[in-house]
This record gives C-alpha cells, structure tokens and sequence, in this order.
C-alpha cells in the first residue's frame, strides 16, 4: 500500500425531499447565486420551481445559465464565467446531472482567474481559488457531486479534457434519488456503466495489500449490478435508485475507495477522444472501451482480473486455468453491458476508421497513459481497432 493523503470536504445531504433544505444550504454563501441546468427538464419535472422557492425564501437573486450540453462545451462555461463577473455572482448552484455540474464547477474556477479557464484544461495553469459552488443531483453517474473533477469539451479544437483540484469540491451536494426516477432509460443505462467504469479505474491496479481497498471496490460493482436492472425495470424504485445514487457517489469522491492505490484512467482518456470527435454519451462511450481495454491489457496483472471474475461476478474455478478466469470475468462484463442495453462497438454511432489516428495520437498528448498497463500511441489506437 502507497502512502496517501484524503480529504473531502463536500457536505452530502441524502434522501426524499432533502431539496427543501436547499435555502438554508445556500444562505451562507451570499445573495447572488448562479443557476445553472440543462436542457430544461428540471421545468418539467417541477424541481425548477422547487428551487427558485427555496433560492427565493432566503433572499437571494438568481441569475440563470440554462442549456449546457450533455458533453459540456467550453462556450458555455465562458459564458456563465462571463455572467459571474458582470453580476456579482458569490455562489453557483448546480442543479443536473454530472455534465451540469462539471460546467458549473469550470465556471467557478474560471469566474476567479485572470486568464482563460481553457488554461487549466491544457495544464497551462493551476487553479488556486473557485467560487463556492453547490448542487442538487438528478442524475446517478459521475460522481461530480463529491469530487472536484470536471471534463469539458472544446467544440472549435475537438479537444476533451478535464481538471481536477481542491478548489472545486461542491460545499454541499442535495441528493434524492426520487429525482431520479424520471431520467430516461438509456442516461440511467449510461450511469450504470459509468459508476462502474470509475470502479474499475481504480481496481484495477499494480498495488498489492490493499485487501480493504480491493473489497470496497468489488461491493460498489455487486451493488450496482443488483440494482440495475431493478430500477430499469421499475424506475421509481425507490430502493433501487437510492442505492445507484449512493454508488456514483462512493465511485468517485477523491479516491476514498483506492486511497493508498495505484489508479489507471486510460480508458477514459480514450473515451473523451471519441466523443470529443462524435459527441457520443460518456457512458456509452465507457461500454464499448472498456472490456477491450481490459482484453488488451489483463496480462499485466492476471490475478486481478481471476479475482474479479470470482468475487464480482461468481465465476468458479473448476478447471479453468487463469486466462480462461481473467477472460471469462471480461466476457460476463459484456453480457452485462449488453444485457442492460449498453452498446458494445464504435460502429453502434457509425464510427469507422477514419480518425482513429487523431484519437490515439490526442489521447497522449501529455505523454503514456494509464498504470495498469502504459499505453501509447500505438497501444490507444489498437484499443480503438478492437471497439470498432
């Protein structure tokens, strides 16, 4: 086990109608809040009008950013760090899934830097302040509810690229999962695969000893696999969808579940190529890299993935040698992706070959990727063969 440092300072309040505490939630931060959202199905579903009340009974002045994309673009986050600055902004609240979020927290840091907020994309700055930011979530995925990542997309370069810091961990996050019963069944499916795929950033890893770490893993991936299928079948299962809520949150909050590990994040840095280029969904992009990269790469540590394959998905030993262990676990990552309607090759968007070498070259444009296994240009661009 690596030594290691954790810290989290986002406040997570959970269950039914915990929207009606988020007046009191935002009081302390000042009087003039930035709403940001997406396309304008919190309209539909009442939440909006949810929200403005609770924004309007502590006072506040609300200036609003609708419209971010579900890949968020870079024009929108310029324009929201825009209206921080000619409004005085002092809070910006989230209210969305992951992409909504990533937004708001781009334009938190960008609203207190001098320069351009592509600067931290590109690894031209660091950033050192944030407006204080928050959410209500309505999606179960990212993780962005409790971390400081955000992955923005720049449309005019086709570049997607992400940041990380300390700076931009939500100080609070509202999450009822009754929110989520009304998400479509193919952004639930993605979420699935999402939550899982962060897992497996972490999992699969070179360090060894971390019994703990390893098994905090493998119970996220069991939950979700339990509670997918339950909540696609059932939608306002209330169980099933809290669970979800809770494991997108568990996935990816800082690294409480790796801490002292090794992580990869290869694949998603070949994922953000291919939408960055074909504005596909991120986690439909995650299901058709993943198992590939895990056929590419499983060699380098075999008995994680015989490991995997027993604790995670049941598979016996019987007679199987490891790589029929190691294979197996990947196949049955397949069926299920498949099974809950996941899409398993580039072709499903009617991607082909054509950029594939612009992706692979992108995809280690700040040097190898991933530890499990380092790849290059080559190794990327025979992951993105084999999805094809």
């Amino acid at each position: 086990m690596q030594n290691f440092a954790f810290h989290n300072p986002t406040k997570i309040v959970f269950g039914k109608g915990t929207v009606s505490q988020l007046g009191g939630l935002v009081a302390p931060f000042g009087k003039t809040v930035l709403l940001v959202y997406g396309s304008g199905s919190i309209k539909r579903t009442g939440l909006y009008d949810e929200v403005a009340d609770q924004l309007r009974s502590v006072g506040a002045k609300v200036v609003e950013l609708s419209g971010i994309e579900p890949n968020p673009r870079l024009t929108s986050v310029r324009r929201g760090i825009e209206l921080c600055r000619a409004e005085g902004v002092d809070f910006v609240l989230a209210v969305g899934g992951g992409s909504v979020l990533d937004a708001a927290k781009a334009i938190a840091a960008g609203a207190r830097y001098d320069g351009d907020v592509w600067d931290f994309f590109m690894h031209k700055a660091k950033i050192a302040d944030a407006l204080p930011m928050g959410s209500v979530l309505t999606l179960s995925a990212t993780g962005s509810e409790m971390n400081g990542n955000a992955v923005i997309s720049n449309w005019e370069t086709k570049q997607k690229r992400s940041f990380g810091s300390i700076h931009t961990y939500p100080r609070f996050s509202v999450l009822d999962p009754t929110l989520t019963f009304s998400v479509p069944r193919d952004q639930t499916v993605n979420g699935v695969v999402d939550i899982m795929s962060h897992v497996f950033e972490q999992y699969f890893s070179l360090t060894t000893d971390v019994p703990l770490q390893e098994r905090l893993c493998e119970s996220i991936l069991l939950t979700v696999i339990e509670n997918a299928e339950k909540a696609l079948e059932k939608p306002d299962d209330y169980a099933a969808r809290a669970n979800l809520m809770l494991c997108g949150t568990m996935a990816l909050n800082g690294g409480l579940i790796s801490v002292g590990m090794a992580n990869d994040w290869a694949s998603h840095g070949i994922e953000h190529e291919i939408s960055a280029i074909y504005d596909i969904p991120h986690g439909a992009g995650l299901s058709i890299v993943f198992p590939n990269w895990m056929r590419y790469v499983y060699e380098s540590r075999i008995d994680r993935f015989v490991q995997y394959a027993e604790r995670v998905w049941g598979i016996e030993r019987g007679g199987k040698s490891d790589e029929d262990m190691a294979l197996a676990g990947i196949n049955a990552t397949r069926a299920f992706f498949t099974r809950i309607g996941a899409p398993a090759t580039l072709s499903f968007y009617d991607i082909g070959e054509e950029h594939l070498d612009v992706m692979a070259r992108e995809a280690v444009l700040f040097g190898p990727i991933g530890s499990f296994k380092k790849l290059n240009e080559k190794d990327v661009k025979e992951i993105l063969t084999l999805a094809l």
